[in-house]
């Protein structure tokens, strides 16, 4: 939102007003676009090529311009996707339509910088950073008094780096500004124009970012208590610090997703409004984030066992795996997505450290199978929909949709089959009370399965079937249903 401060001229005034003839020099990363692009351009580079980043380490010992230009004449990046701080950009052009002198002046290397200024098409000249010279803090404004002659000038800015560069100019223009900063201009009484501050709420767009809606999907954790008859407080117990460690670790996760998939994300329907593609979140804080988010989860983690570790450990190997690599083969990501789903319920059984029954694993597999092709599925109507075929980072077609379908149903189905084989096998009737009770399930889980599939042929469904399920009514009944018919049976 734009805020006027009481010394702003009044727009009666300004309609009568000439032209500001004082330059505006304008900051970039976290400024004029809500993001940075040496984080962004590095993480593309690693995204590719993750041994980089020894490279990166390498580059960064000469000096930080030098780890910059490198970096930029390597990274492929999107000028035309970055998002804008949209309000302040259009301030600027109706500054640069009243014939004000516009200046980009950026710490970010000038490879980079440029294509920015070309798209809006409003800066005289651009000031940035070239692998000698670092432009940044009293070296940017050490260039900005040159080209200015020392005469007066604006600046706006973001950082607390800038509180040098606003000392020395007439009047500061805040933009998105970092913790801390409105508090430091105040104090320092610098001559505020405007503030511009977009963003939304920091709590709420950090629940968006680490998602705790997809911790459900660690629920899974609990099965082996189920399957074991392991009803008592020290399962329990266990199992619920296994949930919330695999929980904080799937969010730093999540996090590490979205920041090597800003590209691709900024270019789907849903997906650019996720807090790292629109810049809601900058980049530094997400990393921070991340590595907080992974530590918590581990140090609990190291509470259980050592399977239990060994095995958290093994999920987040296979989870960075697929955001590095295997995400973009076809198949293997879907095999790889079911095989996450099963790790959780080997988890389980390493954080209660009992044995787990032979069957759990093979039903697992298929259905969460058939759960990660729906998800492609409807990916597929989704785009279908919305006539972009074309899009950059695809590995399935839109013809794909009648094989991908057919083997998602065939997979749930066979799921059916394994429960069956469980229901029936000898070893198992003698563990409950009841056993004949439990063939109720497999004309539940049919229903629920088919139930998924006629939703994702409708178009109807979640691009995560899992966050569909826990919102769809008719799958809470099946649920329950089949919890109680598993706890009469025992």
């Amino acid at each position: 939102m734009s805020k006027k401060t009481a010394s702003e001229p009044s727009s009666s005034d300004k309609k009568s007003a000439p032209p500001d003839s004082v330059p505006l020099f304008v900051d970039l990363d976290g400024t004029l676009i809500k993001t940075d692009l040496l984080i962004e351009s590095a993480f593309l580079l690693l995204k590719k090529q993750p041994w980089m980043l020894l490279v990166m380490l390498y580059w960064l010992a000469f000096s930080r311009a030098r780890l910059k230009q490198e970096i930029a004449l390597r990274a492929v990046v999107d000028f035309s996707a970055l998002p804008l701080q949209k309000e302040f950009v259009e301030f600027l052009k109706n500054e640069a339509v009243q014939g004000r002198t516009l200046y980009l002046a950026t710490a970010s290397d000038r490879s980079l910088a440029e294509p920015v200024a070309k798209r809006l098409g409003i800066f005289k000249q651009v000031l940035a950073s070239d692998g000698h010279s670092n432009l940044k803090g009293t070296r940017k404004l050490e260039a900005i008094l040159s080209c200015c002659n020392d005469s007066a000038f604006d600046y706006a800015g973001n950082a607390r780096v800038d509180l040098a560069i606003w000392a020395k100019a007439r009047r500061a223009i805040i933009v998105n500004p970092d913790l801390g900063v409105m508090t430091a201009v105040r104090k320092r009484r610098y001559g505020v124009e405007k503030v511009f501050d977009d963003r939304p709420s920091l709590t709420k767009t950090w629940l968006y970012a680490i998602r705790p809606d997809q911790w459900a999907k660690n629920l899974l954790l609990g099965a082996p208590v189920l399957t074991a008859h392991a009803f008592n407080f020290s399962a329990i117990t266990q199992v619920a610090l296994a949930f919330l460690a695999f929980g904080l670790v799937a969010s730093a996760t999540y996090v590490l997703n979205d920041l090597l998939a800003l590209a691709s994300d900024r270019h789907h329907p849903d997906k650019c409004k996720r807090p790292f593609a629109s810049g809601n979140i900058d980049l530094a804080s997400g990393i921070l984030g991340m590595l907080a988010l992974f530590g918590a989860g581990f140090g609990l983690a190291a509470q259980l066992s050592d399977y239990f570790l060994f095995t958290l450990l093994a999920y987040l190997v296979l989870t960075i795996g697929y955001s590095f690599y295997f995400k973009q083969i076809v198949l293997i990501d879907v095999l790889l997505l079911a095989s996450l789903y099963t790790i959780r319920i080997l988890a389980g059984a390493y954080a209660i450290e009992m044995p787990m029954s032979s069957w759990l694993p093979g039903f697992s597999m298929f259905i969460f199978l058939s759960m990660a092709l729906v998800k492609r599925c409807a990916e597929l109507i989704t785009l279908q929909h919305l006539a972009t075929k074309d899009r950059k980072d695809k590995i399935y077609q839109a013809s794909d949709y009648p094989i991908l379908s057919a083997m998602g149903v065939a997979s749930g189905y066979l799921s059916i089959v394994v429960l069956a084989l469980f229901i029936g096998s000898p070893a198992n009737i003698g563990k409950y009370t009841y056993p004949d009770l439990l063939w109720l399930l497999c004309p539940l889980m049919a229903y629920w399965v088919s139930r998924l599939w006629l939703k994702t042929a409708r178009g109807e469904m979640h691009d995560d079937p899992l966050v569909f399920s826990l919102k769809d009514q008719a799958s809470w009944i099946v649920l329950i249903n089949m919890l109680m018919v598993t706890l009469v049976a025992i």
